[in-house]
């Protein structure tokens, strides 16, 4: 009976040694990302986001987005500074990372994905059919709410400078 209390011990310890690599192994493996179109219902969210934005910047400002980047950062910096859309209203500083997003959009020339992992499931940036992607809905809301007030061009030229590297120069330029 001793003999079995002291083998009990250790053959637990040996059994839970060869375990724990596996069961940290498994942790830390990751499946890779699950990229699709975006949906008629993401399609559908991201056009009321853009059209409420809009509506507000019109009805506090008489103007709207137009495309151009400069004009555009400008006017969501300015609901911003002018407390218009405030650090705790995560679904409007969403929505101005979907605007800025369709700026870098266009600027870099890429195009809006789900990309869904192990964390979750967002709508990214995506530059051509690479692994490069950006996270505009969230750039503005999680910097704001944790106090971080960063300018709108500061935190679109920090994206765009990710992408642009890997852009291909246009031939004669």
């Amino acid at each position: 009976m001793t003999f079995v209390r002291l083998l009990l011990p250790a053959l637990l310890l040996c059994l839970l040694g060869t375990l724990a690599p596996v069961t940290a192994t498994r942790a830390l493996a990751q499946e890779p990302p699950q990229i699709d179109d975006l949906s008629f219902l993401d399609r559908q969210f991201m056009t009321r986001q853009r059209s409420e934005l809009e509506d507000l910047a019109r009805r506090q400002y008489g103007q709207g987005f137009t495309g151009d980047t400069s004009q555009d950062l400008q006017l969501l910096q300015r609901l911003l500074d002018d407390t218009v859309v405030r650090s705790d209203d995560t679904a409007r500083l969403q929505a101005m990372g979907l605007v800025m997003g369709d700026l870098l959009a266009t600027d870099l020339d890429m195009h809006w994905v789900v990309y869904e992992d192990n964390l979750g499931r967002s709508r990214a940036l995506r530059y051509r059919d690479s692994d490069n992607y950006l996270f505009p809905m969230t750039m503005i809301s999680r910097r704001r709410e944790a106090g971080n007030t960063l300018p709108v061009k500061d935190i679109y030229q920090k994206a765009y400078d990710i992408i642009d590297p890997l852009r291909t120069p246009l031939p004669f330029q």
